[in-house]
């Protein structure tokens, strides 16, 4: 598939596991079709890994392996099958740690991988000796899972493409502390002897919280990973280019700069932005990959230097037009300031639903919202902000599947800095009403300006 940034679509936001069965299964196809008929041309996804209890699907046991939860194929394991053998040799940087660190896991009663005996903690190599001896099959089990997984997964993409749909992945920038990638990869990780981050990673007070987010991951140790031309990331990319056509890196800004907090500290308050190679990670990643699309994640506190990155390498940002609605003319949030090189949303998985969003307004903000769109006031405020995005000339517009039901809060996906109700959102096929689709693609026609190529 062309570089799908390289002509104006519409997309929509919904993650597998928000699909009425959360499966890959004849769901999956299912909602394809859905999309084909709404000429929706782009389905972007959150991450597929494996959430821990939070179920958040950005942090996870491995940057690599797949959710189980979204596997709907039980057949049994065929160890000879060349294509499996096949795969897992191609599949081998990643694939046997995390078969490793799954299965020590759950023999340490879910404790996290700094919490083990030393032996497994340190990865002494006798211990690897033990494992192999007394854990194949587990091991096995685990390893033909994530094949069938990406199998399945290869499958949706492939039906994707056959429809024009291309396929929006997101890549959270940072792993979790307790992750195969960390316990294997120590050395790319700023961890005292004892496997401790003595700072974590997070963003200071926003939009979104008056404390900040203090999320707790380990932060890279930069220079140990540009010693090897920053081989662990560019894997990572490849990896996330074979299950996606497009790929936005979640907290871009953190390629310029990051928020290190003390890990002693409760929030995210107290902290100092200490810069990283960013440029010299896209530089070997161009060099690697060439020119994929990229998307950057730059909501949030963006400052000239975090804008100076993404320009540098004509990296499309995000407009979420919810958060348009304010007395600063310079918001890049406002349809006015919206230009081609931009991916507008009516809001994100971290927003609440537009209509939840409207009815949580003030009277006279509500009023503002609609004075600053030029609209009549009405109560159809998610068309009103779907039309808003489709008429913006961003390369590309993306729907929550909640903005076009018209849902109220109560179909959130995720309410960041809180830890209970989140991810679990689904629909059902008898939510969407028969002429949806038609209704869709007539809205997108009348709106959407027309499609302009913007490659060379």
């Amino acid at each position: 598939m062309n570089n799908p940034l390289h002509q104006r679509r519409a997309g929509v936001l919904l993650h597998p596991t928000s699909l009425p069965s959360g499966k890959l299964d004849a769901d999956a196809m299912h909602w394809l079709d859905f999309m084909q008929q709404a000429g929706l041309r782009v389905w972007q996804v959150l991450p597929l890994g494996v959430p821990q209890q939070s179920l958040s699907p950005y942090l996870c046991n491995s940057a690599f392996a797949m959710n189980p939860a979204l596997l709907d194929d039980t057949s049994e394991i065929e160890p000879e099958n060349p294509d499996y053998l096949r795969w897992c040799e191609q599949q081998s940087y990643w694939l046997n740690d995390y078969a490793q660190y799954y299965v020590l896991r759950e023999l340490n009663q879910q404790l996290p991988w700094y919490d083990w005996p030393d032996a497994q903690k340190y990865r002494h190599p006798e211990m690897f000796d033990w494992l192999n001896e007394t854990q194949q099959d587990a091991m096995q089990a685990l390893r033909w899972q994530q094949y069938l997984l990406d199998r399945r997964w290869q499958e949706v993409k492939a039906a994707a493409h056959e429809r024009d749909i291309a396929i929006f992945g997101d890549m959270p920038i940072f792993v979790a502390h307790d992750s195969a990638d960390v316990w294997a990869h120590r050395d790319c990780f700023m961890l005292n002897d004892e496997g401790q981050p003595e700072v974590v990673a997070g963003v200071p007070p926003d939009y979104f919280s008056e404390t900040g987010q203090r999320w707790g991951n380990p932060h890279y140790h930069w220079e140990n990973l540009a010693k090897d031309g920053f081989e662990w990331w560019m894997q990572r990319m490849e990896h996330h280019y074979r299950l996606y056509d497009i790929v936005r890196i979640d907290h871009f800004r953190g390629l310029q700069a990051v928020w290190m907090i003390d890990a002693s500290c409760p929030t995210a308050i107290e902290g100092k932005w200490e810069e990283v190679p960013g440029e010299a990670l896209l530089n070997a990643l161009k060099a690697r990959l060439g020119d994929v699309p990229i998307v950057a994640e730059d909501l949030g506190v963006i400052t000239p230097e975090v804008n100076a990155l993404r320009d540098q390498f004509d990296l499309p940002g995000m407009s979420v037009l919810q958060f348009a609605f304010d007395s600063f003319e310079d918001n890049p949030h406002k349809p006015k300031n919206i230009h081609e090189n931009r991916i507008v949303y009516t809001g994100t998985h971290d927003n609440d639903t537009t209509l939840g969003w409207f009815e949580s307004l003030e009277a006279h903000e509500q009023a503002f919202v609609f004075e600053s769109l030029d609209v009549e006031a009405n109560d159809d405020i998610c068309n009103i902000l779907i039309n808003a995005a489709l008429e913006t000339p961003a390369c590309l517009a993306i729907v929550p599947l909640q903005d076009f039901l018209k849902l109220d809060s109560s179909a959130r996906m995720n309410t960041p800095g809180t830890i209970d109700n989140n991810w679990r959102w689904r629909f059902d096929w008898h939510d969407m009403p028969e002429a949806l689709a038609e209704q869709i693609h007539q809205q997108i026609r009348q709106n959407t300006r027309t499609e302009i190529d913007t490659s060379e």
